[in-house]
């Protein structure tokens, strides 16, 4: 080399001073020309560079997360999954590690590593393609903002260029603070927050030195190294980011050799989503509320769940879908089933389960499906009754009785379920034993119009046809709507609308909205209890007398559709009323003999069961305007003021005729 520089210093000594000129200034040319291409072509590929926005402004995706009403998390909606915490709620080993592995001279470069950066040209020159990034944290921060993820010599300037100002208008622990918050760690987590949720179940500010390396290694390749996918990669890969601590002296070699042998993480056995087909309601409301900011916002949603009910809830549909399956040998066709608790003094809804498996069908039955109730409509035209003078204790005669048919010639006469027919009965027989006959009678008296306003008062929201035949429950509701008019009952006449969001807020804890219950008087306090008198009588001594097994006092209605399509039980106590409706989608008889008693009831006594187990036991609270009798060892409820007994009742109907008896004859 010196021979060569003592040659060339002699050729230039012997040329002429002419020659030396042109050359000199062919020279300075070249170096002109070379200088203004390089910053033509600089120019050019920084010609489109985004504006640089303060970083304050910026607002990164965020997770939205759905609490239940006891504050534990029960899904979260999101297109990355993040939660954007403090630079000091960062534990120190995590910031060292990540800094190890990623940019070891974060703290003293200006944005650029030209060490780093000669290294990975020298990379790429071999290997003749780019292969080597030899980015800085700040570097790959402008990548993650601002550029699009291609291996570009273009796209590198951009990059160097967007951190040299990213570094002078931000402090180095805020440029790192950014970075933490934003990079992909892998398995749907985006940011050092969701990461450490999502492999370790814990915060970030409770990260131990192993578990701080094993996350720091996953931005370089996070599907390669996911302790999830591939546990020996991501052991290697831990060791490694441990040893780089050493190197650059975060940590000593006995606490690295102490940290690698910590045991790796292994997948949660359980999804967040535990609650799937309440979690789907709650999307779908929140979505027509907040659009898209539902999935990028970090928006918390506070909901009115009960984790522990719905649980409850969860095994006692599965259960009882399951007997019946064994019952009827139809596990290849399995029966569909769907179960609603309220609070019937708030709305709130306690749980919902709309079919066995969401991940099967997320078609939600408490809402969504429009089914005919059976006899559990009764007990709106029972209340229509009682609002238009009638009493329990008044008798009507059960008896054929014919009424005009859909077409010319044709009659329709309401079948009793046991096919025979009684004679005078009270209401409150009727009632408890599920008299067709009766329950038609008594509509047509009171006038179906008349009877639609009062179920549409209580909260029934569906189109109900006005036939003779909605005493039966032959027009369809959904579940939700049926077991909140019940809760009117359960309440004394004050209705509650269903509610399942109490508040919202964003991750400041700004609240966007907040839900109080929405109550309202519908029916007087007086022939709610009566209601709720009769449905006890069900219990008692009709259709749903298998709920006394629950030892406290319960009042609900079975119903049953033709061809044992559907099956129902609607039932409360003071605090809890639950729904329950037992089918398949498509229309199918559910089995021979498939009653609400036989197939819903059951599950409904499950749920209660274990809802209330640790609940002490109450009684309905009769108004100012009820007198409770005792007759014959039995209690029930009459309107103050009434003062026949029922056997009076019964004489007084024989001596005067038909004091309250509706005209049997056909029309």
């Amino acid at each position: 080399m010196s021979n060569l520089f003592l040659i060339v210093l002699k050729i230039w000594y012997n040329l002429s001073e002419v020659k030396k000129s042109y050359i000199l200034l062919s020279f300075f040319a070249f170096l002109s020309i070379t200088f203004g291409v390089l910053a033509g072509l600089g120019l050019f590929h920084l010609s489109d560079i985004p504006k640089i926005q303060s970083l304050e402004e910026y607002h990164p995706y965020e997770t939205s997360r759905v609490y239940s009403k006891d504050g534990e998390l029960i899904s979260e909606f999101y297109i990355e999954r993040r939660t954007v915490i403090p630079f000091s709620e960062i534990p120190k080993y995590m910031k060292n590690a990540i800094l190890a592995v990623e940019d070891a001279r974060f703290y003293s470069h200006p944005g650029l590593d030209i060490p780093g950066v000669i290294r990975a040209l020298w990379a790429d020159i071999k290997a003749r393609e780019i292969i080597q990034g030899g980015s800085t944290v700040t570097q790959q921060l402008s990548k993650m903002l601002f550029l699009k993820p291609e291996k570009s010599l273009s796209r590198k300037i951009k990059e160097a260029f967007i951190a040299l100002q990213i570094e002078k208008k931000y402090s180095k622990d805020e440029i790192l603070n950014q970075y933490l918050n934003q990079v992909y760690f892998g398995s749907g987590a985006y940011g050092i927050e969701a990461a450490s949720q999502t492999y370790f179940g814990k915060k970030t500010n409770d990260l131990t030195l192993s578990e701080s390396a094993l996350l720091a290694g996953l931005p370089k390749a996070p599907t390669t190294f996911s302790p999830f996918r591939n546990p020996e990669k991501s052991r290697l890969r831990r060791s490694h980011v441990l040893r780089r601590m050493v190197d650059t002296g975060y940590i000593t070699e006995k606490e690295s050799e102490k940290a690698a042998k910590d045991p790796m993480p292994v997948p949660p056995k359980l999804g967040l989503n535990k609650a799937p087909y309440f979690v789907e309601f709650i999307r779908q409301e929140m979505e027509g509320r907040y659009g898209r900011n539902v999935y990028i916002g970090g928006l918390n949603i506070y909901t009115t769940l009960d984790l522990k009910v719905q649980e409850i809830a969860e095994k006692a549909l599965s259960k009882g879908l399951r007997s019946i399956d064994d019952r009827h040998k139809k596990r290849n066709t399995p029966v569909q089933g769907a179960l609603i608790a309220i609070d019937p003094g708030t709305g709130y809804i306690k749980a919902m389960v709309g079919g066995r498996d969401f991940y099967e069908s997320q078609f939600n039955r408490t809402y969504q499906a429009l089914r005919q109730p059976g006899s559990a409509f009764k007990p709106f035209v029972f209340l229509t009754a009682l609002e238009n003078g009638f009493t329990p204790d008044d008798i009507v005669i059960d008896s054929p009785v014919f009424y005009p048919g859909s077409k010319k010639g044709m009659t329709w006469s309401p079948m009793n379920f046991s096919g025979n027919f009684q004679g005078p009965v009270t209401l409150r027989k009727a009632m408890a034993e599920s008299i067709n006959a009766v329950a038609v009678k008594l509509i047509d008296k009171v006038g179906v119009n008349t009877t639609v306003e009062y179920a549409k008062k209580l909260g029934i929201k569906s189109d109900l046809k006005p036939y003779l035949s909605l005493a039966l429950g032959s027009s369809d509701l959904t579940l939700i709507e049926i077991t909140s008019a019940y809760g009117v009952f359960a309440k004394l006449g004050i209705k509650s609308s269903p509610m399942a969001v109490i508040k919202v807020t964003d991750r400041m804890g700004k609240v966007f909205e907040e839900n109080f219950p929405f109550t309202e008087e519908v029916i007087k306090p007086e022939i709610a209890y009566l209601i709720t008198d009769l449905l006890r009588g069900v219990v008692e001594q009709g259709t749903g007398w298998k709920a006394k097994v629950l030892g406290r006092p319960v009042a609900g209605k079975t119903g049953t559709t033709n061809e044992y399509t559907d099956a129902w039980f609607i039932g409360y106590t003071p605090t809890l009323v639950a729904g329950v409706w037992v089918g398949y989608d498509d229309h199918r008889s559910i089995g021979s003999k498939e009653t609400g008693a036989r197939a819903a009831l059951p599950v409904w006594i499950d749920f209660m069961k274990e809802s209330l187990k640790d609940i002490p036991s109450e009684d309905f609270t009769p108004p100012e305007g009820i007198v409770i009798v005792t007759e014959q060892g039995k209690k029930r409820a009459i309107l103050r003021g009434t003062s026949l007994t029922r056997s009076e009742s019964i004489n007084l109907l024989e001596e005067m005729g038909s004091a309250k008896k509706i005209d049997e004859a056909p029309r």
